[in-house]
């Protein structure tokens, strides 16, 4: 066996075991960390993120020295170190993404968002998702440039693209308007507090809960289960409602039309004796008016509280149902109903009836101002 073979199979040997020992290290590493991960949630998210990312990154490195250091310089060994820079700037890049996501996690994990008042939590909740986000991009957009800068070809490029870089971002900025206009919508979401993850919003007509905010698009989970993607830069230059903005807390209305004989004081105890027997109701607003008369009928408005949209909704179809129950059983009569009454024709005249009308039922007659208006209206002409 000639001596360049010897040198490969021992460097190959010694990258064995190499790469064995730091296995070995990696195992005992990761179940000290998994044994401490039980009171630090930090430590618990590395072993989760980082395990795979920083085996492969250890092997590529373990190969990469042993062929700089081991190998003698030929033909081949130029483009094989090659390939290992880029794996090595590949597998590092997923290694710090790991840790970004493990620091995401670990700060995730100390929000309450379980908790009746949460707004604070979900705002920061929002801020980490969205920060994370960035920062993993940039890492990937950094690895991808790295990786570029490592051929002759891509350098020599890069340094002609920097000295037209005004013109270039020119033209960027106005071919990626909308891709920008979407980014930057998403950090202004973000860090304005407009909007959280979590929050009861009505958008395009449609009422649901946000269930993501990404840099570019935003996904509300409607209440049929459906998903509404809508971009970021469209959310915010539209109005929309946020019902959680401040407190999830709202209230609502029940309107029913009954007759003018429906007693309403009744009806308002009636009202309180169902809210008194049901738990969605926060116990904050009970109030019953008349807010129409008009016609045959009379509209009577509810007004109840609940702690959240939901319950408001299940609670105000009980107070309907349970008032409409109520009207139907105690007082039937004072259900809308059409009233028609027939009149009786009064006595007519004894003398001759007069078609003409008198000079105060007339707007043009035979006084002066009379026909000064008849003459504006049919003009001179007219006979």
């Amino acid at each position: 066996m000639s001596e360049a073979w010897m040198g490969v199979l021992s460097a190959g040997v010694v990258a064995v075991v190499v790469f064995g020992v730091f296995l070995v290290l990696e195992y005992l590493l990761r179940r000290g960390f998994r044994r401490l991960g039980r009171r630090s949630a930090l430590l618990a998210g590395l072993v989760e993120h980082t395990s795979r990312p920083l085996r492969c990154f250890g092997a590529v490195l373990i190969l990469r020295l042993t062929v700089f250091v081991a190998l003698p310089p030929t033909g081949w060994t130029g483009p094989v170190t090659h390939a290992m820079t880029l794996a090595l700037i590949g597998t590092g890049a997923w290694l710090l993404a790991g840790v970004l996501l493990s620091a995401e996690q670990t700060a995730l994990s100390r929000l309450r968002v379980d908790e009746r008042d949460n707004r604070h939590a979900r705002r920061v909740q929002t801020q980490i998702t969205l920060v994370r986000r960035v920062t993993v991009a940039g890492v990937a957009v950094l690895a991808l440039a790295a990786m570029l800068m490592t051929f002759p070809g891509a350098r020599a490029a890069g340094t002609s693209l920097l000295a037209s870089a005004g013109v270039i971002g020119a033209i960027a900025a106005l071919a990626a308007q909308s891709l920008l206009g979407n980014v930057f919508a998403g950090l202004q979401i973000a860090f304005s507090d407009a909007i959280r993850l979590d929050d009861v919003v009505i958008v395009e007509g449609e009422w649901g809960r946000i269930e993501d905010i990404t840099l570019t698009y935003l996904v509300v989970h409607i209440w049929d289960d459906r998903r509404l993607v809508i971009p970021t830069s469209h959310f915010m230059s539209n109005p929309f409602e946020n019902w959680t903005r401040r407190e999830a807390a709202l209230l609502g209305t029940v309107e029913i039309d009954v007759d003018w004989a429906m007693p309403v004081e009744e009806m308002r105890t009636e009202l309180r004796s169902v809210l008194d027997a049901t738990d969605l109701w926060d116990g904050r607003v009970c109030v019953l008016q008349v807010t129409d008369a008009v016609n045959t009928l009379v509209r009577v408005r509810a007004l109840v509280s609940a702690v959240d949209a939901p319950t408001l909704f299940d609670l105000r179809c009980l107070v309907r149902e349970r008032l409409v129950a109520w009207a139907r059983t105690h007082h039937p009569y004072a259900l809308p109903r059409l009233r028609s009454e027939r009149v009786s024709p009064g006595p007519r005249p004894s003398g001759p009836t007069s078609t003409e009308p008198t000079e105060d039922a007339r707007l043009f007659g035979d006084s002066p101002d009379g026909r000064e208006r008849e003459h504006a209206f049919t003009g001179p002409d007219r006979p």
